[in-house]
Order: structure tokens, then C-alpha cells, then sequence
């Protein structure tokens, strides 16, 4: 399972999460360990986007929580992939930069599921700072890694 923050204007046009250049960028990077779309559920904190573009409020966040719970306890993930600042804070607790918070599996319980989650950046970040790629191309290996594992 792969888990966003909240849709772009693209996604609202397109109608499915990560369109255009982001979902372009994410495509390749589940290209590069072996997974597309039709193997991994792609979902968002928030399934709108907030006017202006401004990070969800808690009462916001608050109401989306159990359709979010609903969702990972249809897919069972037993791997999530949490991309940029706002779905680590979400999962991790806290108010950790993405960068001190990526790279690391991590035991989260959501509602009644429980499952292994790590963080890395957004696509969008990698657009801004292409530089960070290196960082998401481990992160990247590290969530093949523990799916390939026993």
C-alpha cells in the first residue's frame, strides 16, 4: 500500500491519486523495484484537496481517519509506504522533517490493524530537489527488501 497526503488539482481533474508529472515519477519508482499500480493500492490521507492548497486541519484529518482505516483494513497491507511530511507525521506521530523520519521500518497501529511502515519523500519533492533522489532510491530498496522477505 502506497499512502499520500492529499490530492493535487491534477488528481482532481484525473480522478485517481498521483496524476500527471508526480504520478508520472511515482509510476517509475515502483518501476524501478518491480511493482506498478495494479499490484499496490494507491490511496491519500485526505481524499480532497483543501482550498488553496493548504495542509488539512485536525478536524479535517479527524474526519477522514475512519474512512483511512476502513481502507487499509480492506487491503490488509502488511507494507506501507508513506510518501513526504504530512503521512509520516500522520502514522508516526510528531512534527519530524520527512528527512529525519524516512529510511526506517517502523511498527504502526491504525485502528484495529497493525502493520510495518516506512516514509520517504514525495514525488513532488524529488521534482523540486532532484537531489533527494538517492535518499527515495533507498528508501526505495529498503520496501523491496522487506517484501521480499519472509
Amino acid at each position: 500500500m502506497v499512502i499520500g497526503p492529499m490530492p493535487n488539482a491534477e488528481d482532481d481533474r484525473d480522478g485517481q491519486p498521483f496524476s500527471g508529472r508526480q504520478g508520472q515519477l511515482l509510476d517509475r519508482m515502483l518501476a524501478a523495484i518491480g511493482l506498478s499500480r495494479d499490484n499496490v493500492v494507491l490511496t491519500n490521507i485526505i481524499p480532497w484537496r483543501p482550498p488553496g492548497n493548504r495542509m488539512p486541519s485536525p478536524a479535517e484529518l479527524d474526519i477522514c481517519q475512519p474512512f483511512l482505516e476502513r481502507q487499509i483494513a480492506l487491503a490488509e497491507p502488511k507494507h506501507v509506504l508513506l510518501l513526504g511530511n504530512f503521512p509520516a507525521r500522520v502514522f508516526f506521530g510528531g512534527n519530524d522533517t520527512i528527512h529525519s523520519m524516512r529510511g526506517e521500518w517502523r511498527d504502526v497501529q491504525f485502528g484495529a490493524h497493525t502493520f510495518k511502515a516506512i516514509a520517504t519523500l514525495h514525488p513532488q519533492d524529488l521534482i523540486t530537489a532532484p537531489a533527494n533522489k538517492a535518499l527515495a532510491w533507498r528508501d526505495l530498496l529498503t520496501f523491496r527488501l522487506q517484501l521480499n522477505s519472509p
